[in-house]
């Protein structure tokens, strides 16, 4: 059915404390939704007492978000199961949803082509029977979260000789599209700052390359980074490198493509996921340029922890610094590799308390 866990903690301080450590919002749960195109993950949260732990999961499940018609019934059987995972007598306190999703708030609706069903704010407050519901973008989530990531929980892609720097943190990765946040160090609590850097135009930087986008431009007159570096874009790329290399479309998902070429048992899958990761190297070092990301590179999404070995060992490296004079700056960037996992769940909840403590210590207008 997918993923659970029970009373898990954001392990690492806070940069101030949260709005948790009211009595209020100690004592009150809520939920916290990652959704994307693919996955749905919810969970039920607590704020904490203390610095330390801002956050807790009291309960947590992943989603599968085609098995389900909207997002309202998948959000009210995460409310109905409560009472088996020994909850019961939280279902009728929740009052509060914060909701981190892939794509852009426009007026009442959350916009974004991934999504598997359209979703109206005011129409989920109303199903649930909510008081309060939030929305934030799913990677500027992920971005709060990864204040509370230790080393160990990561994984190296680029390792420098020195510590990242303070700075801002650039947290960007495929999935069903392409993410992309940056987490701003501040004077008392840090800012995220979301971002749609995948729907940037794409910018070959070889002659396949080249020829590989005159291919996607065929049926577009935009063609972004997303359309490339994500779990579409690994199979656009592939069908792309089919037409070039004259041979028959043999796979027919992104799982097939990433798996094949693993095994090295189809050429042109092989050099799909060589393109795929020359791309996304580039990509990485343009962002952490102009974001100025001196505190480090976290990559995410749900393809690349499935592909590590061979991100480090392809050209991801040599594209990210092949960037003129400001290689001595990337020389300094390290990049690392964290598992989505509950990440989104966290790091919505987090902001969640964080934004309340300060609409309250706002003076009145």
């Amino acid at each position: 059915m997918g993923e659970f866990a029970s009373q898990r903690h954001a392990a690492q301080p806070s940069p101030r404390p949260s709005a948790a450590n009211g009595a209020h919002d100690h004592g009150e749960p809520f939920l916290a939704a990652d959704v994307g195109g693919t996955h749905a993950r919810i969970g039920l949260m607590l704020g904490t007492p203390g610095d330390r732990q801002p956050v807790r999961v009291l309960h947590y499940h992943r989603y599968h978000c085609a098995d389900w018609s909207d997002l309202g019934s998948l959000l009210r059987d995460f409310v109905a199961q409560l009472a088996v995972a020994g909850h019961a007598p939280l279902q009728g306190r929740i009052r509060r949803c914060v909701v981190a999703s892939a794509g852009v708030v426009l007026d009442d609706a959350i916009v974004n082509e991934n999504l598997p069903w359209p979703v109206s704010i005011a129409a989920l407050r109303e199903q649930l029977g909510l008081a309060q519901l939030e929305v934030i973008n799913d990677f500027e989530a992920v971005a709060w979260a990864t204040q509370f990531l230790s080393v160990d929980e990561t994984l190296p892609v680029i390792e420098t000789a020195q510590p990242a720097a303070r700075g801002p943190v650039l947290v960007m990765g495929p999935g069903t599209g392409l993410g992309s946040a940056v987490l701003l160090p501040r004077a008392g609590h840090a800012q995220v700052l979301p971002t749609e850097a995948g729907q940037i135009a794409l910018a070959p930087g070889n002659e396949r390359e080249i020829e590989i986008l005159r291919v996607l431009a065929r049926s577009r007159s935009h063609v972004s980074y997303e359309e490339a570096l994500s779990g579409p874009g690994l199979l656009k790329l592939y069908h792309a490198l089919c037409e070039l290399r004259g041979c028959a479309v043999a796979l027919m998902t992104p799982a097939e493509v990433t798996g094949a070429a693993l095994a090295g048992c189809d050429a042109t899958a092989l050099e799909t996921l060589e393109v795929f990761c020359g791309l996304l190297g580039s990509f990485t070092g343009d962002l952490a340029m102009l974001y100025g990301a001196s505190g480090g590179v976290f990559l995410a999404g749900g393809i690349l922890p499935q592909i590590h070995g061979f991100l480090r060992a392809s050209s991801f490296a040599a594209r990210y610094f092949n960037k003129g004079v400001m290689r001595a700056f990337l020389q300094k960037v390290p990049v690392r590799l964290i598992e989505h996992g509950q990440l989104g769940v966290i790091g919505a909840a987090g902001w969640f308390l964080d934004e309340r403590q300060g609409d309250q210590a706002m003076p009145p207008l």
